[in-house]
């Protein structure tokens, strides 16, 4: 790491546009600034796109996408393994950017990439294992043939709080199924994806196969897109109120739609559970990304027995928690992306107090620069504070204890969202009951991390629609063809 430093890999990256397999400037030449959320320093300017860039990047994955779909998919394999092996090289220099445009400390952003270079590598080998079906007809007098093809060319919007790992997780399978891409990161952390296109492009990815729009406006510059009809496919990772309104764009033209939206996730644990493990499963799944997760734990129900231990545990290892910018050694919780941010969580532990839950540990943000705040344990949560509600995304974690397992399971449940929760129990029936009636996309049983790339990433009722990752993660990239023969 000594010979790396942040002035040297944020001049490493392209501030351009990416369109058709040339770094351009935006039209006019228009840029924005991207800063340091540590410190509020500007580390650069981008290119800033505009609807008329928008257009010329779908121009540029559609003219693309015949030839691309028709390459051979061992290719488009081997061009995401390279992609892949590249990643991994540069990991050092990629997770200072990161921790530079995003906040989160260091360890953190090696974690990231190493996770964000593995959906390349678990795509590499779907890329060669997309089938198809030969079935003889009920009355026998012919035959069906099922193929998958690509959707075609796709959009994809990805979020400021994993910025290599959102776009990894949607390219890869678009490469490996055939299909051409327009992509938008945030404006927050616009860096990490510029790289990741000029790795793509290192790795032989054609022109015009991914395309890559910076942009402030993002509203202004992805719906003429999504209404163009050109396009097929959208994937969104984000809130759940932008996931609505994507939802009724895409309508117009009926494109497919991937929707990775807001959390809302509860924590339970009940009293036979290994309370170690359950303390180490909390930190996990709270402080992961500083609680800028959708998969972050947002509300803990603990049995009313074990709740004060519990709760003196968690606080004890949040009160020894080093916070500061994320590249300074030992740091854990860095800056959260902006003011605005801080503001919410504030917002939201204020009210709850104003309700009646005590503050154990934080409760505050930081005066300085840089956007931080402390982190938290709240107890005696109300259930009508807003933050059983809304996404805290910060270092909060809101404790509320329950008396019998049917409580427990109706306060998880009484959410509009269904993305994650996380159980801990030592009692196998249990285990497995309360997995089944809780009423979420993925189950984090006795851990706190449950994402990866070989398992299906989603969410049910408002946290979205399809699966990343794992097997089913290419057929959001598919369609199925069936083809009638007569004998």
């Amino acid at each position: 790491m000594s010979a790396i430093t942040e002035s040297g890999v944020v001049d490493a990256v392209a501030k351009e546009l990416f369109i058709g397999g040339k770094w351009v400037a935006a039209t006019g030449g228009k840029t924005f600034a991207v800063q340091d959320p540590a410190t509020g320093a500007e580390l650069c300017q981008v290119a800033d796109a505009s609807p008329a860039d928008g257009v010329a990047a779908l121009d540029a994955a559609v003219a693309a996408q015949a030839e691309w779909a028709a390459t051979a998919p061992r290719e488009r394999g081997e061009i995401l393994r390279r992609a892949y092996d590249l990643l991994l090289a540069r990991s050092d220099e990629l997770a200072l950017l990161m921790t530079l445009e995003m906040g989160k400390p260091l360890a953190e952003s090696k974690g990231e990439i190493t996770y964000a270079a593995e959906f390349f590598r678990w795509f590499a080998e779907e890329a060669v294992r997309i089938d198809g079906g030969y079935a003889v007809a009920p009355n026998g007098a012919g035959r069906f043939l099922v193929t998958r093809q690509p959707v075609g060319p796709s959009l994809l919007i990805t979020p400021w709080n994993f910025p290599m790992a959102m776009g990894t997780r949607k390219i890869g399978p678009a490469v490996a199924a055939g299909c051409t891409m327009v992509i938008k990161p945030a404006a927050q952390t616009p860096l990490s994806m510029l790289a990741l296109a000029g790795i793509l492009a290192e790795a032989g990815l054609p022109a015009g196969v991914l395309n890559v729009l910076t942009t402030h406006d993002s509203g202004g510059v992805m719906e003429p897109l999504i209404r163009d009809g050109r396009a097929r496919k959208l994937s969104f990772t984000g809130s759940t109120g932008v996931g609505r309104k994507l939802l009724e764009q895409c309508a117009d033209k009926v494109l497919r739609t991937s929707m990775e939206l807001g959390g809302n996730a509860p924590f339970v644990v009940f009293a036979d559970a290994d309370l170690d493990a359950a303390v180490e499963g909390a930190m996990l799944a709270k402080m992961r990304n500083i609680g800028e997760a959708c998969t972050a734990a947002n509300r803990f129900y603990v049995q009313r027995e074990v709740a004060d231990e519990f709760a003196r545990r968690l606080t004890e290892r949040m009160q020894a928690l080093p916070m500061g910018r994320g590249t300074e050694e030992g740091v854990v919780v860095g800056p959260l992306i902006d003011e605005k941010a801080v503001e919410k969580v504030t917002e939201l532990v204020k009210d709850a107090t104003d309700k009646g839950a005590r503050v154990l540990t934080g409760g505050a943000g930081v005066d300085g620069p840089g956007h931080f705040y402390q982190a938290t344990v709240l107890t005696d949560v109300p259930q009508d504070a807003r933050l059983t509600s809304e996404e805290i995304f910060g270092p909060v974690a809101p404790i509320t204890p329950f008396d019998t397992e049917d409580e427990a399971v109706a306060k998880a449940n009484d959410t509009e969202f269904g993305l994650v929760s996380y159980l801990f129990t030592s009692d196998l029936k249990r285990a497995l009951r309360v997995s089944e009636r809780l009423e979420a996309g993925m189950i984090g049983l006795n851990q706190g991390i449950v994402s990866n790339p070989a398992a299906p990433f989603g969410g049910i009722k408002q946290s979205g629609l399809g699966r990343e990752g794992g097997s089913v993660g290419i057929d959001e990239f598919l369609e199925v063809k069936y083809i009638a023969v007569s004998l």
